[in-house]
């Protein structure tokens, strides 16, 4: 039986080729996700080791505000330069190299802000040159120049200088916090930090200069010690930890915080990866069905064969595991060339990723013997498991009955029970997502719910397909007769002679479409709701902000009222409110000059009831409140800080600009982070002196890098930014699925041209040329895709709008927003696949001879 499964692997080759493809392709996934991820990981944890290389121990102070002068915009540490010294006198101490850590957000020579929109990545930090390394600073290796020395020089990583339009001796416009400062380039560094090569920057600056940008004079936020060669790191670490004060101080061994980096770096690119594999579930999910169709296909076509081996003495279980040998092989050969299609993805990725700025540090490609054999076992076992059905089927056949007919119609008992089966499993997936639509909070029990009904939907309706096939395939057939004529009736007769078939391959194409339609409608109606809410309940034509969340001093208010076009400017600070153990934004603002840049809807009470220790909740907040205008309540200000007995004026609709409460500004900014300011809000005179208003506004407030200046448009372009690359990364992988599936319609046509070889000679010998049977076949191809394609954009659209409504508790203004353009492209997928994937079973069709074909068996 071994060698009768080899000799048909062999003998069917040309027909098992479309099924070997779907095999690779999703290995291939698989495969290259595992490498990419490990490689991934390995070249982060070289850099982190890198970065670690000369650090014994590493002593990190808590940042806290506020410390020695009482300013709440004054950092300081514990770390001091006399305890530095003092780390510097401990046995086995070699080296000490303080660190001071900040942002800074650069201008590029052209004057446009660098990076403004991710300054969590514009790293700045001191360089510390060492005696030990020729005075420079080995963590940071020179590509041009020299490091900075003094007060009025900095160094950039080369990245940025190139990026930004800069040369050594070109004079940089920075900010960190306040107003723009200008220093003179005077060297290049090379980095490996992640965040820096991901597209971020690095600005270096002479120790006590970071320190007044960032801290206080003589305070440090890390000091990394080198030790002398055979210096026990435990217990050095023990030493340092006794000198120190006990709070505001972490001491950590080097090797033990290279453990912790491996650890965070693994866990983050796990996350990753299982995202990735859940993609590649689903694309071997699809090839599974193409699997089962190629060899319930391959042995209704062996009938004959199969019960010749039963005549002879084979038992019903050695052609089950003929079978499934057969699907084993295949399974194997396709899953090592899958393996080597997913290294060479891996590969070709990184160096995209990076052109794309991901920025991946350099590192070996990794291979494990773990990958290559969950690779393997994931494309054997799909493999196998998908044959296991049609094995059995064709076991259970008996000889004589085989012996006098070649192919049968699937027993009425089996597809009656399917079709309750199915029903049954769809009717209780539509009951769940129903329930589910009631919901409007995330919570987990919520999605769990969401997860098990689009499941069992799916379910259900791939095993019920055969049963929806003949209405919708009617329906198309009655279009494709009055247009096509004999060759539209046949390719109708076709799409319905094996209904199982036909679903099987439709069904294929109807998971990709699904999961796209539904990403598009969710996509959509996530990013529609995320632009109405930046802007609902503001009609300012600016708004004035910091990008690095360092605030505006409140001074620079009066500067944006006095630019030239600017009719008013409502200066806005925000804080937290605490109400009956509920934490809210606690937004502050004149409320006369707020009425004029918003239009808050109340449903009780105004903007002109606001007044000291008189604030208006939202709506949300005074339901889980339980607070209405007139009550009082002891609110808690700020971090805590303080609890003062306040009234409740009114209650508006909320919205995101201005949050849960709103008070007078009075009220918020004593307790806003750093006494700032949150944001001016600005509305234009209309005397045609606005246009260049923006840039006015900019050059008032010193130009600098950080400051944010967005009109309405560019407010609901923010929000929307993510959500359009998260759906173009995730169209791209799901369209590994619609891929798949091609290949199963192709498989499926080809594989029934070559069973209906007889009936095409005969139809030709009748009078049908060679264009009515192309045409014949790609009809069939066209009603099959077109199938799947309604059969899925129907069910992507249901699910979006069942599962949407648990948006609506973080998101309010969420509401289902088809995106008709997308879902008609979606549409017109189907037939275009549908000719696409009939273009060589067609031209096979066409070429038979009409003798040979008449006298096959």
């Amino acid at each position: 039986m071994l060698r009768t499964a080899l000799r048909n692997v062999f003998a069917h080759r040309a027909r098992l080729i479309m099924t070997a493809l779907a095999i690779t392709l999703g290995v291939a996934f698989v495969s290259g996700t595992l490498v990419f991820g490990d490689t991934v990981a390995e070249a982060l944890r070289g850099a982190s080791a890198r970065s670690l290389k000369d650090v014994a121990v590493s002593v990190q102070a808590e940042a806290r505000r506020g410390s020695d002068t009482g300013a709440d915009d004054t950092v300081s540490t514990a770390l001091t330069g006399e305890l530095a010294d003092r780390v510097r006198t401990v046995p086995g101490v070699t080296s000490v190299r303080p660190t001071v850590n900040g942002t800074a957000t650069l201008a590029a020579k052209d004057g446009r802000p660098l990076d403004a929109d991710t300054s969590w990545q514009n790293l700045a930090t001191n360089y510390a040159p060492d005696a030990a390394h020729g005075d420079r600073d080995a963590r940071f290796p020179l590509s041009a120049g020299r490091g900075p020395v003094d007060s009025g020089e900095l160094a950039l990583d080369r990245g940025t200088a190139e990026r930004a339009g800069y040369r050594v001796g070109d004079t940089v416009r920075f900010a960190t916090r306040g107003p723009a400062l200008t220093k003179k380039l005077v060297g290049t560094v090379d980095t490996d930090d992640p965040r820096v090569r991901a597209g971020g920057s690095l600005a270096l600056f002479d120790t006590r200069t970071a320190q007044q940008l960032f801290l206080q004079d003589g305070r440090f936020d890390e000091l990394a010690v080198g030790s002398a060669p055979g210096t026990d790191a435990e217990e050095l670490t023990g030493r340092i930890r006794a000198l120190l004060p006990a709070e505001g101080i972490t001491v950590t061994s080097g090797a033990r915080l290279a453990r912790e980096q491996a650890a965070q770096i693994a866990e983050s690119t796990k996350e990753l990866t299982r995202m990735l594999l859940a993609f590649a579930g689903i694309a071997l999910f699809v090839g599974a069905f193409i699997i089962a169709n190629t060899f319930t296909m391959l042995i209704a076509q062996r009938t004959r064969e199969t019960a010749l081996l039963r005549a002879v003495g084979a038992s019903r279980r050695q052609v089950v595991r003929a079978v499934l040998a057969e699907a084993a092989l295949l399974g194997l050969g396709a899953s090592a060339a899958g393996i080597a299609l997913g290294t060479g993805i891996a590969t070709a990725v990184r160096p995209i990723l990076d052109a794309a700025g991901a920025g991946l540090p350099d590192g070996p490609l990794v291979i494990s013997a773990d990958t290559l054999l969950r690779s393997l076992l994931t494309g054997v076992g799909v493999t196998v498991l998908a044959a296991w059905l049609p094995s059995r089927r064709a076991a259970k056949t008996a000889p004589v009955e085989a012996l006098s007919t070649v192919d049968q119609a699937p027993p009425r008992r089996g597809m009656l029970l399917r079709n309750s089966l199915g029903g049954l499993l769809t009717g209780l997936g539509l009951l769940t997502l129903l329930y589910v639509s009631t919901r409007r909070d995330g919570a987990d029990a919520n999605l769990q719910a969401a997860a098990l009904g689009s499941l069992l939907t799916l379910t259900g309706l791939i095993v019920i397909a055969p049963l929806l096939s003949h209405p919708l395939i009617r329906l198309a057939g009655t279009v494709t007769t009055r247009l096509f004529g004999v060759s539209g009736r046949l390719a109708e007769e076709n799409a319905l002679r094996d209904p199982r078939r036909t679903a099987a391959t439709a069904s294929a194409l109807m998971i990709g479409l699904a999961l796209i339609t539904g990403l598009s409608v969710t996509g959509g109606s996530t990013d529609a709701a995320l632009q109405d809410a930046a802007v609902r309940g503001l009609t300012a034509d600016y708004k004035v902000s910091n990008a690095g969340y360092g605030g505006i001093d409140p001074a620079l208010a009066g500067k944006v009222a006095d630019v030239p076009g600017v009719a008013r400017a409502v200066p806005v600070a925000s804080s937290t409110l605490g109400v009956r153990g509920r934490a809210a934004t606690f937004t502050g603002a004149d409320p006369r000059q707020l009425a004029a840049v918003s239009d808050l809807e109340f449903s009780s009470g105004s903007l002109a009831d606001l007044g000291p220790g008189r604030v208006a909740l939202s709506d949300q907040l005074a339901d889980e409140t339980g607070l209405s205008k007139g009550d009082t309540f002891p609110g808690t200000l700020g971090f805590g800080r303080e609890t003062r007995e306040l009234t409740v004026a009114g209650v508006y609709r909320r919205t995101r600009t201005v949050g849960g409460a709103v008070g007078t500004l009075g009220d918020v900014l004593p307790y806003a982070v750093g006494g700032r300011l949150d944001s001016v809000l600005v509305e234009a005179a209309a005397d045609g002196r606005t246009r260049g208003l923006d840039q006015r506004i900019r050059e008032a407030l010193g130009n600098s890098p950080l400051l944010q200046v967005q009109d309405r448009a560019q407010l609901t372009k923010a929000q929307s930014g993510e959500i359009d690359t998260m759906l173009t990364m995730m169209y791209g992988l799901l369209g590994m699925t619609v891929v798949i599936a091609v290949f199963g319609v192709v498989n499926t046509l080809a594989m029934s041209v070559f069973e209906r070889t007889r009936e095409i000679g005969l139809l030709r010998a009748i009078g049908l040329d060679d264009r009515g049977v192309r045409r014949m076949v790609r009809l069939e191809s066209v009603v099959i895709s077109l199938f799947g394609a309604v059969l899925g954009i129907g069910t992507g659209i249901f699910l979006a709008w069942a599962c949407g409504s648990l948006a609506r508790a973080s998101l309010p203004q969420y509401r289902i927003v088809l995106p008709w353009a997308r879902l008609g492209l979606f549409l017109l997928l189907g037939p275009a696949i549908g000719v696409l994937a009939a273009v060589w079973p067609a031209r096979r069709a066409a070429r038979l001879n009409t003798l040979r074909a008449i006298n096959a068996q």
